[in-house]
């Protein structure tokens, strides 16, 4: 029983609370945490490991009037017990529950919406020029990993934080070094004394005093600053973050709430950007997470008692890496790049198998995307795996450095359309607009495993330019006994001569074929075209949903700019005069459910999609008896 953080409605309760108190409640948030992603799945090994560093966060800074970036979000729930929603937290990544990352939508203790990586930075600093020109006080913190520090972006909004002279706070959330030889007790020593309040009230006014010596003062100062940084280089061998303007401190016990907010604390009275290196353990309190925290980082569920996880049957991404593997052993070109997924897109064998083959760059998809270009340049065939969410940020690599290029690489998009409980941060809905305004792009959309292996297959031996596959989260579902699948650009399943016909690709062929069985029962004709490739569309699948009197096009993907739209700019090509429906998502900011009940929502399940038609066909019927009758 959590009888401690039942009583936390926001921050300010912590501070009533002993230090006996502060580590009890540390244990209860890990107890808490452990128990509902047991349940619910989500990020567990991160989370265990910032239990201290958001409690002393909160402790020192008094939110929402100063702002706390998660980067990336999935640590965050710590964050979020702490912040009054502790009754709702069973709730995580359930439908109509807390979102699984920070929301602006769920509580005023988000700043922001957050879900991709390497961002915080960037954000956090705005918050703070903005506090700035609004003339406030408050404080700005940005929360980042090592691993999100892998992505340029973090870069980027460092080098243009370390001139500007603000409430901006970086923590650097280490959770992969521990604390290196070289830093040694002196130097932690002097850590200590430099981040103790008189050492920077002393530092401060010993400089003002020296700036009122006439004639010299400005002269001194520079020689005392000088020696000051020649002494700290001497000792810390320097840091690229003070290279880029930060004050540097650390490292630090990331577990140790005393040290934490006696750092954090003194921190706030240096008044230019600071930086604060701590050292976590990934999954601290769960012996199984702290073990093997990779594979506790994003989970579906597990016994809390054995560590034993659900099992799983394989998945896309597990085909995906075993035809990869298959055919790189005809093919020594190939080559697996990856962004920090080794694991999530199904690459982890293609490593053991072809180690000098295989690229993880990090969280750094631009990069991933046009060091791929360059490989093309010299003859290799490289592959990015990557989920359609992160593809997004390399959209400019992938018109200038492959597409302008007319260099050859391969896309493999995972998590194509709804994924379910990781929300609308996660949701893959753009990359079938987007890639359509690129010039030559091939991008196929398997239905099935098998369909998987024979596209990827041509892909490979046989696509040009800028080729992709995008495929689903998760297991292949239901396939027609009747149904051959096939490596051709399009197939048509059903009544060749029925006056519906269904247009539609990927997953949902399965919930259109469902849908084609039940309405067949009811006796209405019905013929689906599948679309294989999807980009380009084949003009002879084009042709065969003209010959119908009403089409259907089903798209798990954004409507604007979608497959769907341009299926109808051909069919206009084609002079058809019947009636065409398009049902994709309007509104491609999905919120958080499992992906049946999400499909369901949007009227792309099965029994919507025969509902539909059935009243279509029932509207058909008056209409032909008034006409007749007329």
């Amino acid at each position: 029983m959590s009888k401690l953080l039942e009583k936390i409605h926001s921050p300010a309760d912590l501070r009533n609370l002993s230090e006996n108190e502060l580590s009890q409640l540390c244990e209860e948030i890990r107890n808490t945490i452990i128990d509902t992603v047991s349940s619910n799945g989500g990020h567990l090994a991160s989370n265990l490991g910032v239990v201290e560093l958001a409690l002393s966060l909160h402790l020192v800074f008094h939110l929402p009037d100063d702002s706390i970036v998660w980067d990336v979000g999935h640590q965050s729930y710590p964050h979020k017990l702490l912040t009054g929603r502790y009754d709702q937290f069973a709730t995580t990544r359930t439908q109509g529950g807390l979102s699984g990352f920070p929301s602006r939508e769920e509580s005023a203790y988000d700043i922001l919406t957050s879900g991709h990586a390497s961002t915080s930075v960037s954000a956090a600093l705005g918050i703070a020029e903005a506090n700035f020109v609004q003339g406030k006080d408050d404080f700005s913190v940005a929360v980042i990993g090592d691993g999100a520090l892998t992505g340029g972006l973090a870069y980027e909004g460092m080098n243009n934080a370390g001139r500007a002279k603000r409430n901006l706070i970086v923590v650097l959330n280490d959770n992969t070094m521990s604390i290196s030889k070289n830093v040694g007790s002196v130097a932690r020593h002097l850590t200590y004394i430099r981040t103790r309040p008189s050492y920077i009230r002393i530092k401060k006014n010993l400089e003002n005093a020296v700036m009122k010596i006439p004639l010299l003062g400005k002269y001194l100062v520079r020689i005392l600053k000088g020696f000051k940084v020649a002494v700290k280089k001497f000792f810390y061998k320097s840091t690229l973050f003070e290279d880029m303007g930060f004050t540097y401190y650390g490292p630090f016990d990331g577990h140790s709430i005393k040290d934490l907010t006696r750092i954090l604390e003194s921190v706030k009275l240096v008044k230019k950007p600071v930086l604060v290196h701590v050292v976590t353990n990934k999954g601290k309190g769960y012996k199984y997470a702290e073990k093997s925290p990779s594979e506790y980082h994003g989970i579906s569920g597990f016994d809390v008692l054995t560590g034993e996880r659900s099992s799983s049957s394989k998945s896309f991404s597990d085909i995906f890496g075993k035809v990869l593997c298959d055919l790189a052993a005809k093919n020594d070109k190939i080559c697996a790049i990856t962004a920090a997924m080794q694991d999530g897109t199904g690459l982890s064998m293609f490593r053991e198998q072809y180690k000098n083959r295989f690229f993880d760059v990090g969280i750094a998809e631009e990069h991933a995307v046009t060091f791929a270009g360059g490989m093309a340049a010299r003859g290799a065939l490289p592959v990015f795996a990557v989920y359609s969410t992160f593809l997004q940020r390399a959209y400019d690599q992938m018109i200038h450095d492959v597409a302008l290029q007319n260099t050859k690489m391969i896309l493999a998009i995972d998590r194509a359309g709804i994924v379910g409980e990781d929300g609308k941060t996660h949701q893959g809905l753009f990359d079938t607009a987007y890639l359509q305004t690129i010039p030559n792009v091939t991008l196929y959309s398997p239905s099935y495993f098998n369909e998987l292996e024979a596209q990827l297959t041509y892909l490979v031996e046989e696509g040009e330019k800028l080729c992709a596959i995008r495929y689903p989260r998760g297991i292949e579902l239901f396939k027609p006994k009747d149904f051959i699948p096939t490596a051709d650009s399009y197939q048509v399943y059903g009544e060749p001569d029925a006056e519906f016909a269904i247009v539609t690709y990927g997953r949902l062929f399965s919930f259109a074929a469902t849908a084609y069985h039940s309405l067949k029962q009811k006796g209405i004709a019905l013929k689906i075209v599948k679309l294989n490739r999807i980009i380009p569309i084949d003009k002879q699948a084009v042709k065969e949903a003209a010959k119908c009197r009403t089409v259907f096009f089903y798209e798990e993907a954004i409507l604007q700019g979608g497959i769907g739209e341009h299926f109808s700019y051909l069919l206009q090509k084609e002079a058809f005069i019947g009636k065409y429906r398009i049902k994709a998502i309007e509104d491609p900011f999905v919120e958080h459910a499992p992906m049946f009940y999400a499909l369901e929502a949007l009227g792309l399940s099965a029994s919507s999609i025969e509902e539909t038609i059935f009243q279509e066909y029932k509207e058909m019927k008056v209409g032909n008896k008034i006409e007749k009758e007329a």
